[in-house]
């Protein structure tokens, strides 16, 4: 697998950008204590980026995709 390419599929692509978006407001509304909140928020950020660019570096590395497979 070459890295950069989309390796994550629909169903895992809407979970990332959900819990993003969860972990950025748990930050903003200082759910989370001062030194984790950056953290958290940060996490957020990249899930967010995974999903709206649909790589996952981790998944590249490990060979892992959950793209849908071409059929045709």
């Amino acid at each position: 697998m070459i890295v950069g390419e989309k390796n994550i599929g629909t169903p895992d692509r809407i979970i990332r950008i959900l819990i993003g978006f969860i972990l950025i407001v748990a930050a903003v509304l200082n759910m989370v204590t001062a030194p984790w909140s950056y953290l958290v928020a940060l996490i957020g950020l990249v899930l967010i980026g995974t999903g709206i660019f649909r790589t996952c570096l981790l998944y590249s590395i490990l060979g892992f995709s959950t793209m849908e497979k071409d059929l045709s």
